[in-house]
């Protein structure tokens, strides 16, 4: 997807997103599959493969910058880009029904970009300011729009069919999409990744250690997370009537 800085030709993206979020509806709201895996099968083979990225690529780079990129600046970068995420967030929470709260992210991220130096420093939680991350597949989810399919994405991990065709409305809301340059929109890219995958560097090796089935382990975590509310309804496994006394 093109991510230009061009505002118009972001407004004549927005009648693919609908037709996107159409079919997203619908298939969610149509699905008859007795468990959230029905594609469990291709999956685990895209997983399989996301793993050997991980173990060649992800995984050293991270480790590589949490040796080199002192912990202070590891905490401002993780700041930074949690708080990028707030004006997005606002947007969700409000289409969510929830004002109060789509004002509190607004008035997070003001605090944060301006005594928190660019959100490099986190004051506004020692003040009472909670943070949240919301998305478009999370406010489909309050909606009541089923999450449909289980699904593992190459390089981009777990997800679901209806976050899937929520992520064009996601990357309109990107803080980094609007930057023009695409040197400094990579730079960036990278850097959130390096960020993030270094924070789970300890998760990661104790999943490893603990679980006999990490994939089973990762969807269940995933479901658990992306659905709460009347979307996850079809994600609650079918349990057999038990007599009653």
């Amino acid at each position: 997807m093109h991510r230009g800085s061009c505002f118009s030709e972001r407004l004549g993206s927005l009648p693919t997103v609908a037709c996107l979020l159409a079919v997203a509806a619908v298939s969610a709201g149509c699905s008859t599959a007795p468990g959230p895996d029905p594609l469990e099968a291709a999956n685990r083979k895209v997983f399989a493969f996301n793993e050997g990225v991980d173990k060649v690529v992800l995984k050293p780079a991270a480790k590589a910058y949490q040796a080199v990129v002192p912990t202070v600046a590891q905490t401002g970068i993780t700041n930074f880009f949690s708080n990028l995420q707030q004006p997005w967030t606002s947007v969700n929470l409000l289409v969510q029904g929830e004002p109060k709260a789509s004002l509190g992210a607004l008035a997070r991220f003001g605090t944060n970009t301006t005594v928190g130096v660019l959100g490099l420093m986190d004051p506004a939680s020692g003040w009472g300011m909670r943070g949240r991350s919301e998305d478009f597949g999370l406010t489909l989810d309050t909606w009541g729009v089923g999450s449909g399919s289980y699904l593992v994405l190459p390089l981009f991990g777990a997800s679901n069919l209806r976050d899937a065709l929520a992520s064009p409305v996601d990357s309109l809301g990107s803080a980094s999409s609007h930057i023009a340059s695409a040197s400094a929109r990579n730079t960036l890219t990278v850097t959130h990744l390096l960020s993030k995958r270094s924070q789970h560097l300890g998760a990661g090796e104790l999943v490893d250690q603990m679980a006999l089935d990490k994939y089973a382990m990762v969807r269940d975590m995933h479901l658990k997370r992306r659905n709460r509310g009347r979307g996850a309804e079809e994600l609650r496994p079918q349990q057999p009537l038990q007599d009653q006394p």
